[in-house]
């Protein structure tokens, strides 16, 4: 048996780990020959809670789960970590402005940059999912200095199986049957789904997205704003965010961050966009098109970008422009 991999989530007792930490324990995502040591990560007055959670893992009698580590502390949570998941963030409450948001998180992700750069492996893969997760993936990166920025990333794979799972439904044919959609930019509202390098799979022939919907109205329209508001919509229904889906969607990104990706298909995830083909900004966490091998991403390049996908993307990008200034003022000051 191989030797265990030390896996951190935070703000463990929210709704995102409960559904999230069961798939992790019985190698859902690292491999079903791969032990984990999982680390719970919260605030005190959530510790409680997490004993709870501990319960009811111990309660599921997992061959892999060596052990469990429940903490409201940073050195202890980030010691000699292979994996940090980092869900807890401040949830943007009702009044709150935006600005509000990126200080109240900003101090959260600087003090976790921090913890990684002193405590963590320094081959540690990191995934935020706490939002504004792409600027507060930067915050990480800029506070972990020793750690290689490749090793950062943030959770898009949510918005990415959204659209295409409308595209499939569109379709009749299983999501599986929809490879290489596009998220750019930033997991807000300003997102763009991209389906003009989409692929679907009609009766065993592959088609292009646009041939297989027929809909290009739909398409450039009503099947965008869908993905873009996909998660407001759920909270309209539920009163509560999505938690299922993402924690399906973190076990999709990690998996294939630890696997690679299927040869000449694409997934979406937010990386450091310095240096990238697409004239994104340098030092954004930007959402691109990726393909993984040997736990390394790299930007699929060479795909062609029309002015309505241009346009799209630099909208996007401006909003993580005017993100990250506003939060490294917050954070400098």
């Amino acid at each position: 048996m191989a030797e265990p991999i030390k896996v951190l989530v935070t703000g463990a007792a929210g709704q995102i780990a409960y559904s999230l930490l069961f798939s992790i324990a019985k190698g859902d995502v690292f491999g079903k020959d791969q032990p984990i040591i999982l680390v719970l990560l919260d605030i005190p007055p959530m510790m409680s809670v997490l004993d709870g959670v501990v319960m009811e893992l111990q309660d599921c009698a997992l061959p892999l789960l060596t052990d469990v580590i429940l903490t409201d502390q940073e050195d202890v949570a980030f010691l000699d970590l292979d994996v940090a998941i980092l869900v807890g963030s401040m949830p943007r409450k009702e009044g709150m402005e935006r600005k509000d948001l990126l200080k109240a998180n900003g101090r959260i992700f600087k003090s976790q940059g921090e913890a990684l750069d002193k405590y963590a492996k320094k081959s540690v893969k990191v995934l935020v999912v706490g939002n504004p997760a792409n600027t507060n993936c930067l915050i990480a990166v800029k506070y972990a200095p020793s750690i290689p920025k490749e090793n950062f990333s943030c959770l898009t794979r949510l918005d990415h199986n959204r659209a295409r799972s409308q595209v499939a439904i569109r379709c009749h044919v299983p999501a599986t049957d929809v490879k290489n959609v596009i998220i750019w930019g930033n997991h807000s509202s300003t997102q763009y789904p991209d389906v003009h390098h989409c692929v679907v799979n009609m009766s065993g022939n592959k088609v292009a997205c646009f041939d297989a919907v027929k809909d290009e109205e739909w398409l450039k329209g009503e099947f965008i704003t869908t993905v873009q508001k996909r998660g407001a919509a759920v909270i309209k229904a539920r009163k509560l965010s999505s938690a299922m889906s993402a924690a399906k969607a973190i076990c999709d990104h990690l998996r294939d961050i630890w696997n690679g990706t299927p040869e000449n298909d694409f997934i979406s995830m937010g990386v450091y966009s310095s240096g990238n083909p697409y004239g994104v900004p340098d030092d954004l966490i930007y959402s691109f098109p990726i393909q993984i091998k040997d736990k390394t991403w790299k930007i699929v390049d060479g795909l062609a970008i029309n002015e309505f996908s241009r346009s799209k993307m630099d909208e996007t990008a401006k909003e993580l422009v005017e993100e990250k200034e506003m939060a490294l003022a917050f954070l400098t000051a």
